[in-house]
């Protein structure tokens, strides 16, 4: 039996997020483990009782045990899972710091995730469109998610990572025909307008910040719950222009020294960002010059 002061329901969520990282279903871990499929749906609302079946399912999802038990730092070499376990980390925070470039995808407009599935579809033709819905399906419940629990987002956005995106365009690669190109390259102007309409719309604190210095090619998001740190997540996906969702290991940790070194970066950059009128007055000045 299991013991002891251990986060049944995070072991839960870990489990869905690798099980979808895998592209399994919950039928196909059932036949695996010769178990029912609403027991396994009951595992992973971390209903969970003997041991043994998170060592079998571990080794059935390829990660490893202390990494379900949330002891050890957790991978995920897709997009599916990731995006699943930032879903449920969301959905317990208060508040997050977020870097992600170009800018965090729940900043994004309401026509951005069609855009994005466009891209995707462009950015590999040999991998078939259905490949992405897992994704796509999920980042549309993260919107809706942070639309209806809003907890507090503080975003750093990278003033060279947005130039490049109005610069390129919402493309998946750089073969499309110069037509293309010069539409593409105005949904990325709508993109920025929708986030300065954001910044001019903070009824409180600042919640988004431009800056111009140096910045972290690795994206990252820190979460908390009140007070308390709850992980650290770093991801090589992107979901911007030329996105990938497909190639890259991202990684989730708990490690206070991790999450207190890169919180440290974050408030060393945020202090000297633009805010308020001076972010606007910098993406509008960057819009003019594209």
């Amino acid at each position: 039996m299991i013991t002891g002061s251990i986060d049944y329901c995070a072991i839960g969520q870990r489990l869905r997020a690798y099980r979808i990282a895998a592209s399994l279903r919950a039928e196909d871990v059932a036949e695996s483990l010769k178990i029912s499929r609403a027991a396994v749906y009951r595992l992973e609302k971390g209903e969970i009782v003997k041991i043994e079946t998170l060592e079998r399912l571990a080794s059935l999802l390829d990660t490893s045990f202390a990494s379900l038990l949330g002891i050890d730092t957790e991978y995920y070499s897709s997009g599916d899972g990731f995006f699943e376990r930032m879903r449920q980390l969301e959905e317990q925070s208060t508040h997050i710091y977020s870097h992600f470039d170009p800018f965090s995808f729940l900043l994004t407009s309401s026509d951005y995730l069609a855009h994005l599935g466009m891209m995707l579809n462009e950015s590999s033709e040999s991998i078939a469109a259905q490949r992405y819905a897992t994704s796509l399906s999920i980042l549309n419940e993260r919107k809706t998610q942070f639309y209806q629990s809003v907890p507090k987002v503080i975003n750093l956005i990278s003033l060279r990572n947005v130039e490049r995106f109005l610069h390129i365009g919402l493309v998946g690669n750089l073969t499309i025909s110069p037509g293309k190109k010069s539409e593409r390259m105005l949904l990325a102007r709508k993109e920025i307008y929708h986030l300065i309409k954001l910044i001019e719309d903070q009824a409180y604190a600042p919640t988004i910040a431009i800056t111009e210095q140096a910045i972290p090619s690795i994206a990252f998001q820190i979460f908390y719950q009140n007070k308390d740190a709850l992980a650290l997540a770093m991801s090589p996906f992107r979901l911007g222009e030329l996105p990938n969702i497909t190639t890259g290991i991202a990684s989730i940790t708990s490690s206070e020294d991790a999450i207190k070194r890169y919180r440290h970066l974050f408030d060393k950059l945020w202090q000297n960002s633009a805010k308020d009128h001076k972010a606007i007055d910098l993406l509008k000045t960057t819009l003019e010059n594209f």
